[in-house]
């Protein structure tokens, strides 16, 4: 069993840990992992060098998640952390003082960095970096290619772009988005790897993280669509909307941006389906209990659904929300 994710963020980084330790216990190799393989293809769109360092926010919330070393209360960072050295650089006016980095966390940009520096690609760097967290699966960056997200706002009359990052930490998503801009993605392109980990999946999963800057961004880069709606593997969506409000975090805000409506339903009609339209992805989607009635609408439009619990409260409940996935993909 090959299952390919695309991923990005605290929802899909909880969703991996869910399929790793669902496949652990449908498909066990007896010595505590499993014969399955998986492979997260990995949004690097709120990627940005910060002091110097090479920050890549959704690859290492993955990682730590999946190494067991993520702060689970604030959902990103290592836990136990202290942030000596983000004050030091306040202190210099280095860097954004409303983004903390921890005194661990750098540890891991500054290792990126210099693997970056000594010519190692991202994908590469990425595999280094998670050789020491045994993760039990396989991390990919959606592009070697930096690309970032910036959005377009407007503050005190003031039209300006910011980094992805900023609107989203600083200003919390309060400040209408006018519109996303992915600089690079133009240049970028998936890698070998990452179009390999498409074209042999059994399985695809799109992950319930945000439809719009963290599976969209995977999307927009060139080649990745068209190969998902080449693949032989069923592609399976889980919704990250759950009656009518983001599981997390400001993914309202960001389907409002681009003119979806932030319910289960829309967002799979904005994937498409793969059998009606010619750039569709889905062929099935999972909603949540709260979202039944949103099911014969979503099967009209030829996207097969399943109503299940999508809420993941636990190991337990995100071990079973994936294998939901799963049946749905081989049903």
């Amino acid at each position: 069993m090959k299952v390919t994710v695309l991923a990005g963020g605290v929802g899909g980084a909880r969703f991996l840990r869910g399929l790793r330790t669902h496949l652990r216990s449908r498909y066990p190799n007896g010595d505590g992992g499993s014969t399955a393989e998986i492979t997260a293809v990995v949004n690097t769109g709120d990627d940005m060098w910060l002091t110097g360092l090479r920050v890549c926010p959704d690859l290492d919330s993955i990682m730590y998640t999946l190494g067991g070393a993520n702060d689970d209360e604030r959902g990103w960072g290592r836990k136990d952390e202290s942030e000596r050295v983000s004050a030091e650089l306040t202190a210099y006016g280095v860097g954004w003082p409303w983004f903390t980095l921890g005194d661990l966390d750098l540890g891991t940009h500054i290792a990126r960095s210099s693997f970056l520096r000594d010519g190692l690609t991202l994908t590469e760097a990425t595999a280094r970096l998670a050789e020491r967290w045994n993760p039990g699966v396989r991390l990919l960056p959606m592009s070697d290619q930096p690309v970032e997200t910036h959005v377009a706002i407007e503050v005190d009359g003031q039209r300006k772009i910011v980094h992805f990052e900023e609107w989203w930490v600083k200003y919390r998503a309060n400040v209408p988005a006018q519109r996303f801009i992915q600089v690079g993605v133009d240049a970028a392109k998936p890698t070998p790897q990452v179009l390999h980990a498409i074209e042999h999946a059994d399985v695809i999963l799109l992950a319930p993280s945000n439809p719009v800057v963290s599976i969209g961004t995977i999307l927009g880069v060139n080649g990745v669509r068209s190969a998902l709606r080449a693949a032989r593997a069923p592609i399976v969506g889980v919704s990250p909307i759950i009656s009518g409000s983001a599981v997390r975090g400001y993914a309202d805000a960001c389907l409002t941006a681009i003119g979806v409506e932030t319910t289960a339903a829309a967002v799979a009609k904005h994937y498409g389906s793969r059998q009606r339209s010619s750039n569709g992805l889905l062929d099935a989607w999972l909603v949540d209990e709260t979202d039944a009635v949103s099911a014969p609408v979503l099967e009209a439009a030829g996207i097969r659904t399943s109503v299940v619990p999508l809420w993941m409260r636990d190991p337990a409940t995100s071990a079973q929300l994936a294998s939901d996935a799963l049946a749905a993909a081989l049903h």
